[in-house]
């Protein structure tokens, strides 16, 4: 199987939904090429995420990740998974949908609070209440997920192969 011609696929979702495991999936049983933004964004800046974050604030990152989002437009046969607050910048949300077919990846906040709760690299998690900033963050999100994605798949009780396999046999089915 192809990823069909000038088509890419690109993840969009919360953190912990599982775009980076389930893109590289994608990419591999599509002989496409899996991309992340945060990887890009981090080897660009020279700095992990967490240190981006303390060192030059969330908008400086947020301004790399949009940078670097416009710098795959014009490529194919991608798989992209994307930082989970992507969307979280207006401008991004057109991009992501003339970048190629985008996948929501959506999991319950229970299942995300266990996948996220273990990482503490996560520098939007480093609150008072890490709990409530999850919830809060899923309910600011979620509607501009929503927005961006031309296809929905909960991933709270999938593993992520039976997850790509769903966006492939979807992908498979389009026509370019």
């Amino acid at each position: 199987m192809n990823i069909p011609r000038a088509e890419n696929v690109v993840l969009v979702g919360f953190m912990g939904s599982g775009k980076s495991s389930v893109g590289r999936l994608i990419a591999r049983a599509l002989r496409g090429r899996f991309v992340d933004t945060d990887r890009l964004v981090v080897d660009r800046a020279g700095g992990q995420i967490a240190e981006i974050f303390a060192t030059r604030g969330e908008a400086y990152f947020r301004q790399e990740e949009t940078r670097t989002l416009r710098s795959l437009l014009g490529s194919s046969r991608l798989v992209v998974a994307t930082g989970g607050g992507i969307v979280t910048v207006p401008e991004n949300l057109p991009v992501l949908k003339k970048l190629g077919f985008v996948v929501w990846l959506t999991a319950s906040e229970e299942v995300i609070w266990e996948r996220v709760s273990r990482n503490t690299r996560r520098p939007l998690l480093h609150t008072e209440n890490p709990r409530e900033t999850v919830r809060e963050l899923i309910a600011a999100r979620n509607p501009l997920y929503e927005e961006a994605a031309d296809m929905q798949v909960d991933t709270s009780t999938l593993t992520h192969a039976q997850v790509a396999e769903r966006i492939c046999q979807k992908v498979i089915g389009r026509k370019t």
